[in-house]
């Protein structure tokens, strides 16, 4: 697979992911990413701003987790893009604040939210490898936003099916400090 090129690469874990949360049932669908890992757990400080993202389609739901997060004393933010040149920022968002619809499909705050600067944030990706590198949705938004939030740890959120043998990094793709999947907590 190491041979495909990056929008090959998209279009197959797409479908691997669509199929895969097709074929779960609805205990298994409620029951992923319900219970944070210790890891994760521990860097839900009170105070801290944890940024998580509305999925969209097939993509792992990491509310559970920003609910827990939330419950041990930490403050929410969501994504906010306004186009593909402009840097994405992370907005601050409480649950049943209205979102109101932006590119790609995605749910975020109100353009004149609070800006903030995530110290974690829960990464959607389409792929993902052993050495934690992400296969995003090709705009780059997410690798610019983290370029300039160095301190933040970043945690990739994703179906087990996502994990690919290797995936081709450009020098401005920044890595993971973990991923979480339905089974595992992978980290370094």
């Amino acid at each position: 697979m190491t041979d495909l090129s990056k929008a090959e690469l998209r279009a197959h874990y797409r479908k691997l992911r669509a199929d895969h949360v097709d074929a779960l049932g609805e205990g298994e669908r409620a029951l992923a990413f319900s219970k944070a890992p210790a890891p994760l757990r521990q860097l839900f400080r009170p105070s801290a701003i944890v940024a998580s993202y509305i999925p969209v389609g097939s993509e792992a739901n990491p509310q559970q987790l920003l609910q827990q997060a939330l419950d041990a004393g930490c403050k929410a933010a969501l994504p906010h893009v306004t186009g593909r040149a402009a840097p994405m920022r992370f907005l601050r968002w409480s649950p049943g604040q209205s979102l109101e619809g932006g590119p790609l499909g995605l749910s975020q705050p109100a353009a004149n939210a609070e800006q903030c600067q995530p110290d974690v944030i829960l990464v959607p990706l389409i792929a993902f490898d052993a050495r934690l590198m992400r296969l995003g949705q090709g705009a780059g938004h997410y690798d610019r936003a983290l370029s300039l939030l160095p301190d933040s740890y970043c945690i990739g959120i994703a179906w087990s099916v996502q994990q690919a043998p290797a995936l081709p990094a450009d020098p401005w793709d920044i890595p993971m400090n973990a991923v979480l999947t339905e089974k595992a907590w992978i980290a370094p």
